[in-house]
């Protein structure tokens, strides 16, 4: 196994134990649904991670993804 073989198991482990974390602490916790508008964010932020190869198509899709994402964040901390 070369060096980035080794890299990738290393990430694909982490990433694992990661989920089981998150998996077991979320066991607890009431279920949040996604906003509308969380949605959508993270729906241009997946497409603009699908268009990397064209770098403004891509970083214009995640930006819009961002900023929907912080008006969500604003208008759910204004509810409270």
């Amino acid at each position: 196994m070369n060096i980035s073989q080794i890299h990738i198991a290393i990430s694909i482990v982490v990433l694992a134990i990661i989920a089981v974390l998150v998996f077991v602490v979320s066991k607890n916790r009431k279920a949040k649904s996604l906003t509308p508008l969380a949605s959508l964010a993270f729906g241009f932020i997946l497409t603009g991670s699908f268009f990397s190869d064209n770098r403004f198509i891509g970083y214009g899709l995640i930006g819009v993804g961002v900023i929907l994402a912080v008006i969500d964040i604003y208008n759910k901390s204004k509810q409270k």
